[in-house]
């Protein structure tokens, strides 16, 4: 994969990526993939509460490289378990989206407001990264990256957040609820124009800011910058009894699939490995051309 991942983060010391890499490489968890597909599974041994995960690639049919990345590994911060989980979808090349998967969750945990406030330190670090790699677009490219994060502090708190059209969903009593936003350039229409953009709607075809991309927040684009927003939507869940998995997917899964097929055809599986590869397969047999990223974290 080429991509300028030893660029150091807005506010990050370079010993940090070195750190979070080191991890991701004795994990195995650094994303990569073929035509059969990547996946891997790991588990929280020292929160209170169990914490397991299993996640899947598979490389689309639209005639690039791979352009989605993820991230799925536990660390220690003082006395807190967390685990960090993501999945970035690229654009016009995997410059932006290899930079997230190696500095967007240091630069949110190194927020100095992080453990008071998450939800601030979280908008805070989107808003840096995507100024930075605005600032480094010489290095990193003029593509983008859409992107889901999920943060689980101790295996009692879920804060989720993300930017475009990747999305998480959680089993919740039995039940699908989404708890991100698909941001989509019809919804946001209003707010694009104010800011002097447009967006188009041509027969056989999604809609698109100013006729060329088909999501209205993402991190990157230098080109639509000044009409597109890299402000997340952010969300905590409290983790009890009645919730039992999230699904973090890039919209190759759900361009085939509603939330609640998703949850229904994975709830009884309880390996979360095999959960993941079961909605990536499944998601090509139903014909999704675009690169398939997900991950699935089972709670207790």
């Amino acid at each position: 994969m080429s991509g300028p991942s030893s660029l150091p983060g807005p506010s990050r010391p370079a010993k940090g990526t070195s750190f979070l890499t080191k991890i991701k490489e004795v994990a195995c968890l650094n994303s990569s993939s073929s035509n059969n597909g990547k996946g891997g599974k790991g588990r929280s041994k020292s929160s209170s509460n169990t914490v397991s995960h299993g996640f899947h690639l598979v490389e689309g049919q639209s005639g690039h490289d791979m352009e989605d990345y993820h991230v799925a590994e536990y660390t220690k911060r003082g006395d807190h378990v967390l685990g960090l989980f993501a999945i970035f979808d690229g654009h016009l090349g995997n410059r932006v989206p290899s930079y997230l998967k190696d500095n967007l969750f240091n630069n949110i945990l190194e927020e100095p407001n992080f453990w008071k406030n998450p939800e601030t330190a979280i908008r805070n670090a989107y808003r840096s990264t995507d100024k930075f790699i605005l600032e480094n677009s010489m290095q990193l490219g003029h593509g983008g990256s859409t992107a889901v994060t999920a943060i689980v502090i101790d295996g009692k708190d879920l804060w989720v957040a993300n930017v475009g059209d990747s999305r998480a969903v959680i089993c919740e009593r039995g039940s699908a609820n989404q708890i991100t936003v698909d941001h989509e350039p019809h919804t946001e229409r209003r707010r694009i124009e104010r800011q002097g953009g447009f967006v188009t709607t041509l027969p056989g075809d999604v809609p698109r800011v100013n006729g060329q991309l088909a999501v209205a927040r993402a991190f990157g684009d230098q080109s639509l910058k000044a009409h597109l927003s890299s402000e997340p939507d952010v969300r905590r869940v409290p983790i009890d009894s009645t919730i039992e998995f999230v699904i973090l997917a890039s919209d190759g899964l759900w361009k085939v699939m509603s939330n609640k097929e998703a949850v229904d055809l994975v709830k009884g599986i309880k390996d979360p490995q095999a959960a993941a590869k079961r909605l990536t397969m499944e998601a090509l047999a139903r014909k999704s051309k675009d690169d398939i990223s997900c991950i699935v974290i089972r709670f207790g």
